[in-house]
């Protein structure tokens, strides 16, 4: 992630703090796509009247998880309907607000109801090493060459997700146990 100055044009790396310059498209970077925000709600059918009916968001897909006991269902603005529509652009769909609906009851507190950003990344293990080298602590290893959970120095999720077809498992990653909350 790069930070501008407004004042003299040059900015600054957020993860090294080193100096740019002007130019950063001159500079290698991994490329990395705004995905999802995941919300916990309480009440599903009150969380969809007010994004979908007060809101004007539309429901793009839902999927109910037995197992898991819970349903997500993934919605967007409607000038992002076709944007967000599955492999688009041969990835995952975006940019969505994703609410999660737990089927048993949960008290969350204040601050559980936010769940994470999400990412799509191009190389997980270079995205994941990259940042362990600038000392984030990764929270969910990418064990499965999938998906990583970090989080920000305020302690909100970021979910990494690898674009495409998982990456075979490979070490450190696929023996690193889970740090943390994630």
């Amino acid at each position: 992630m790069v930070a501008y100055s407004l004042t003299s044009g040059r900015g600054k790396d957020c993860l090294t703090g080193k100096a740019l310059s002007p130019r950063p498209s001159t500079q290698k970077r991994l490329a990395m796509r705004y995905l999802h925000t995941m919300l916990r709600v309480r009440d599903l059918d009150a969380a969809l009247d007010f994004f979908c009916t007060k809101l004007g968001l539309v429901e793009l897909r839902r999927t109910p998880d037995e197992k898991g006991r819970y349903t997500n269902v993934f919605l967007a603005a409607p000038q992002d309907k076709g944007l967000a529509s599955d492999d688009k652009h041969g990835g995952r769909a975006a940019p969505l607000l994703e609410l999660t609906y737990n089927w048993d009851a949960e008290d969350y507190g204040e601050a559980r109801y936010f769940g994470h950003l999400a990412f799509e990344v191009d190389d997980i293990y270079a995205v994941c090493d990259r940042l362990m080298k600038a000392g984030v602590t990764i929270n969910r290893p990418p064990r499965d060459g999938v998906m990583a959970f970090v989080r920000s120095p305020d302690k909100q999720s970021i979910e990494l997700l690898q674009k495409g077809a998982a990456r075979s498992p490979a070490e450190p990653w696929k023996s690193m146990p889970n740090t943390g909350k994630w």
